[in-house]
């Protein structure tokens, strides 16, 4: 029986992007014992994933903002300690960072990622004891699969599963409810709070209340002011990402700039409308089993008009 590491540690939208490949390599090696080593905030939904066996939650984003800490450098210790107390067969960076590959140094196995013109940070090829040429023109999901795919020696597959249970996460079915997900890291990649509430009153009347997801303060805000202006929304409470996960499962739609949930409610199915403002969506665009739309780009943001317009064409 192999035993595999996975280093993918963040954003939202590269964890759930990593996920077919986590499948497709399930499929090929289902004796294998697969671990992923994930920043701590994403390891609830990784640990969703059926074909996960060990997550190893990372604080490397908390530990950053707390360096003047001697409580810190305890728990790096501590990280360090128990992840080299592990050998692995292989460990797989799929992020292609420095911080990771460094990760990878750490861990006790041999060690692949992409060489120096396929990482996303050049320097961190030279810690790695096999490297791989992978396009960086491909979506962001077939890099996962290919780099994975390289390095543990099997096929790509024809089918694309994130390996998550849409069914299984939404639960007993409610009244029905729609998702608006106005929040991003990227104030670039925004949509008008004003667009938001135009959207919303063109959808009501059509029994689907629409309910507004956060993260930060001001992301729970902006869901109230929205909220408060269409009278029929909901603003739920914060939650860990496995619980959103189940959130948006039930949802019969999902609207969304480009940002990690619209990701993660594309990889579980749901029928999904992309607002895309600041990026394009050919590298790290939806992708998912459901209907997907997608609308505007990086110098033509839609009008909330183009986006119902598109809700109807995938509902149809």
């Amino acid at each position: 029986m192999s035993d595999l590491l996975f280093i993918k540690t963040s954003s939202l939208g590269d964890v759930i992007h990593h996920m077919p490949a986590i499948t497709e390599l399930r499929r090929h090696q289902p004796q294998a014992r697969i671990s992923w080593l994930v920043e701590e905030a994403f390891a609830p939904l990784v640990r969703l994933h059926a074909g996960v066996d060990v997550v190893i939650p990372v604080a490397s984003r908390r530990w950053r903002r707390e360096l003047h800490r001697l409580s810190t450098w305890r728990e790096m210790r501590q990280f360090i300690v128990g992840l080299r107390a592990q050998s692995y067969d292989d460990i797989v960076d799929t992020q292609g960072l420095l911080r990771t590959a460094v990760m990878a140094k750490l861990a006790r196995g041999r060690r692949h990622g992409y060489d120096a013109q396929s990482a996303r940070e050049p320097s961190a090829s030279r810690f790695y004891d096999e490297r791989y040429r992978v396009d960086r023109g491909r979506h962001a999901i077939e890099r996962n699969r290919m780099l994975t795919a390289l390095a543990l020696g099997h096929q790509l597959d024809d089918v694309l599963d994130f390996g998550l249970d849409r069914a299984g996460l939404a639960g007993p079915r409610t009244a029905p409810y729609g998702i608006l997900l106005h929040a991003t890291a990227q104030p670039a990649k925004e949509w008008p709070e004003e667009s938001w509430i135009a959207l919303g009153r063109m959808l009501s009347g059509r029994g689907v209340e629409l309910v507004l997801p956060w993260g930060r303060p001001s992301e729970r805000d902006r869901s109230a002011r929205i909220g408060r202006a269409l009278g029929h929304t909901g603003v739920p409470d914060h939650g860990p990402l496995d619980a959103v996960a189940r959130l948006i499962a039930g949802a019969s739609f999902a609207i969304g700039v480009d940002t990690g949930l619209l990701h993660l409610a594309a990889a579980l199915g749901v029928p999904l409308v992309a607002i895309f403002v600041a990026s394009e969506p050919g590298l790290t665009g939806p992708m998912g089993s459901g209907p997907i739309a997608v609308v505007g780009g990086r110098t033509k943001p839609p009008s909330a008009r183009d986006v119902v317009a598109a809700l109807d064409r995938i509902s149809r």
